[in-house]
Parts: C-alpha cells; structure tokens; sequence
C-alpha cells in the first residue's frame, strides 16, 4: 500500500522524524534556511500533509496550491500568526500546534535574560575578551538588584505565569496586565492585576508574554517605553513585533529606559545594519527561548502526532481550529 507524501519545510529533531516517516513519504528541505515563498509552492503541490515552521507563510494561495487532498497542515510551534486560520477552516484543513511543552524551558530563558540584562553579563564577557579586565573595578557593571524589585508581566498565559514561579523565589513584587483577570493565577503566584500604565510606571523589569495581534502589535511604542522606569529592563519572549524596534531603539539610545533583553526581533533574523546592534545596553538572543533538547524533542514528536493523526483522518490531539470536525 502505498504511504502518503509529506513536505517537511525544514530538518526536525530525529525523533519526529522518526515517527512521522512511519506514516507517511516525507520530503524534508535540508537547507538550513527555510524555503522561499514561491520554492514552497512548488514543493507543497500534491502533498497530502504539511509540516512546517513559524518561518513560512502559509496562507490561502499556498493551501490551494497543495491541492483538495490535503488532510493536514501541522506547525512545530505553539504561535501560529504565520497561517491564515480562517483560510484553513473554510477549506477543511486542520491546522495542529505544539502548546504546552516549551512552557517551563521558554520561561527559564526569560529569566535567563532578565538576570543577564540586570547583572550585565554580556557586557562583561565582551570586556574580559577584549582584554579590557585590569583588575576589579568598585564601580564596574553596576546593575539593579533582582531579588525583592518589581516585574511586571505581560501577558499572563502559561509563560508569564511561569515566569512569576522564578520570581517568586527572589521575592519579587509581581505586577500582571492581560486582558482578563486570572484571580486563581493571583493568589497562586501573590500576582497583583494592574492596567497597563501602571505596570509600567511601577515596574524594574518588564517582561513580555503577550500573542501578536492587532491589538499587540507595536504594544511597545514610544508612548509606552516612555512609561517605563529610566531605569527599567525590557525583556520580550513573545513575538518580534509587538516591540517597536525604532522606538526602542530611541528609548535605549537616549536613557528613556537603561536595558533590553530579546529573544525575538522586527524582522527576523535582524538586519546586520540595524541600529539596535550598535548599543551596548542591549542583548538579542537568535530565538532560542525553546532550545532545550527536551523541549525541541516534544515539540517535534507533537507535531508528527498531528501529522498521523491528519493522515488517518483523526481528530488532532492539538488543533488550532477545531471547528473544522463541526462541518
């Protein structure tokens, strides 16, 4: 009997890999850049079944261009503003996620940045490389304390919550905006819900968690760095754009606020040419808040879960749009 085909848009860990070649004849672009958009058209076509990334497009031009016999499009990924949703549903294709598995290690590397901007680790490792380190210095690389300031949070899903559990162990005051309260997050984690302003005016460290939408997008303009503290440190793990990075840019560069740590950028990956990569005060990671063996592990066999079960006409385990097991 002859297996399905599947395009598989970029090399997953083994472990996915594994399980999804026992349904289906993949086809894996190897490249290590993704494809480009029309290089996915091409591949997509007849294809029974997508696995792709946050790194391609796939919207209602791309799904035509695979063909009525699609059964499933699975995405490696817990965010999924790069699929056209509504598309999808009005063709009867199941679109599957990763949720839930990258929570813990993505909120580890949030702290990890809030702990490096704060202790100015980055800085310092670049000072003893260049040979600069004479001796220790009383006022050298002074950065705020962590233990018992303030961080304000937001976003207040699964990430921001996980965020606060670290914080908590520091004895940190923790603020939280989101767009519904979340009383029984509050008492579990001593979070207090503040408007948004006041999360800003009030906070140390900001650390954002928030999904892009219209809503998000650009939540971090002018307007809103300049609420923060002159001494406040942006931490954003969520999505590139939900920063202005001109306006941080501007903030970073005149004092507005004292340090960025991001894990995410407008666009993806930054322009070598962008003027953020010329501050000091500021350190971007190539977004790997995930990149743990074992999450990545997780999040590939996930998505090849979505994939079969798509392939055997099975409700997905995640699926973003479920509502297309209602026509």
């Amino acid at each position: 009997m002859t297996k399905p085909r599947a395009f598989v848009t970029r090399r997953i860990p083994d472990k996915g890999l594994e399980m999804a070649r026992q349904a289906a004849d993949l086809e894996i672009w190897s490249d290590p850049l993704p494809p480009s958009y029309e290089t996915l058209l091409q591949k997509v076509k007849g294809q029974d079944a997508v696995l792709c990334l946050l790194t391609d497009r796939i919207d209602a031009n791309l799904m035509d261009a695979i063909g009525p016999q699609v059964k499933v499009i699975s995405q490696m990924a817990v965010g999924f503003d790069n699929i056209d949703i509504a598309a999808a549903t009005a063709r009867g294709i199941p679109i599957g996620n990763t949720p839930g598995v990258l929570t813990d290690t993505t909120a580890d590397f949030a702290w990890a940045l809030l702990m490096a901007a704060a202790r100015r680790v980055v800085e310092g490792d670049k000072f003893t490389r260049a040979g600069e380190w004479k001796t220790w210095g009383p006022i050298d690389f002074l950065g705020p304390d962590v233990t018992g300031a303030t961080l304000g949070i937001v976003g207040f899903g699964r990430i921001g919550q996980g965020l606060a559990k670290r914080a908590q162990g520091f004895d940190m005051r923790i603020l939280y905006f989101d767009r519904q309260r979340n009383p029984e997050a509050e008492q579990k984690y001593g979070a207090q819900f503040v408007e948004l302003e006041t999360l800003l005016r009030e906070s140390e460290f900001v650390s954002l968690h928030t999904v892009l939408s219209p809503e998000t997008y650009h939540l971090m303009d002018d307007v809103r760095l300049g609420q923060m503290k002159r001494s406040g440190i942006l931490i954003n793990t969520s999505r590139g754009p939900v920063v202005d990075p001109a306006a941080l840019y501007r903030a970073l560069s005149s004092g507005t606020i004292a340090y960025a740590a991001l894990d995410v950028t407008e666009p993806e990956p930054i322009k070598l040419d962008d003027p953020l990569l010329s501050l000091d005060n500021i350190i971007i990671a190539p977004h790997i808040a995930s990149a743990s063996y074992q999450t990545r592990d997780k999040m590939a066999t996930m998505a090849a879960a979505n994939l079969i079960a798509g392939l055997n006409g099975e409700r997905l385990s995640n699926c973003v749009n479920p509502q297309v097991y209602d026509k």
